[in-house]
């Protein structure tokens, strides 16, 4: 395997790791070259049994054992490895959790393709918190939603925080980024789907009463931190749903919430 020795921060050989700590540039930047980084071995193989194909290795010299049967299926594919001060000073960060790997991005896919043989789906309406994301998407995953769609203004599904705290299942649950939102809405119904908004307004009905209709389609829309939904989504969806709540506590955070939803409104056969 090729082992590329790092004793230089400056390296023009890793510009894909520098400052991984600045969120604004990194947001731009990754999807603009057509990567994103993966953080930590149990990621970074979640990330290659789903397809995915790394660009480059990016980690310390103990890890090598750890990662040896990887490396050796990318032959090709330069691993960088270096002290821990020095992948330190050119990410801005301890790297605590193993390694890293630049990774191209997959070819974005199409609404109908992601959507042909689901039953279950989530709408993320400008979700910015990637922390809430990368929840959401690991909720989805093991709760039954067969794919997620984010609005022009959600957050990045690939960044690197939102990967780790989904712990890779953004690899799994199929995803797509709609072109605009929620005109979508209507594509989503001529697909047979019941738009069905979480939020707390009036005329909603409770989430049980949405379960107990159990419809063959249905697509869950769940809305920014703080704000929730717009009120073009709200009037524009099929039905409000509410999650009843005790204790005068008047919502859940929205990857709890998410949670809540998804176990739900799990598709029932039969």
């Amino acid at each position: 395997m090729p082992l590329e020795i790092l004793t230089d921060a400056s390296d023009p050989r890793v510009t894909d790791y520098t400052g991984l700590t600045d969120t604004q540039l990194r947001r731009r930047r990754e999807p603009a070259e057509g990567l994103y980084i993966a953080e930590s071995t149990k990621v970074l193989r979640r990330a290659i049994d789903a397809g995915h194909t790394p660009r480059s290795f990016f980690l310390t010299d103990k890890w090598l054992p750890d990662l040896e049967d990887v490396l050796g299926r990318f032959p090709d594919v330069p691993a960088y490895v270096g002290s821990e001060a020095v992948l330190e000073e050119i990410t801005g960060f301890h790297l605590h959790r193993g390694a890293l790997a630049a990774m191209n991005r997959p070819a974005p896919r199409g609404v109908e393709d992601v959507l042909r043989e689901a039953h279950r789906v989530v709408v993320l309406e400008d979700m910015v918190d990637h922390t809430n994301l990368g929840a959401v998407f690991r909720s989805a995953a093991a709760l039954g939603i067969d794919a997620v769609l984010v609005t022009p203004r959600c957050a990045d599904p690939l960044y690197r925080r939102a990967i780790r705290v989904s712990m890779g299942t953004v690899f799994q649950v199929p995803w797509v980024r709609l072109e605009s939102w929620p005109d979508s809405i209507s594509t989503l119904r001529d697909l047979g789907f019941l738009v069905a908004a979480l939020a707390l307004e009036p005329g909603s009905i409770e989430l049980q009463e949405l379960s107990q209709r159990n419809p063959e389609r249905l697509a869950l829309v769940l809305g920014t931190e703080g704000e929730g939904l717009s009120p073009q989504t709200i009037e524009s969806s099929d039905l409000i749903v509410r999650i009843p709540m005790s204790n005068a506590v008047d919502s859940l955070n929205v990857a709890a919430a998410g949670a809540v939803a998804f176990w739900e409104c799990r598709r029932r056969t039969g």
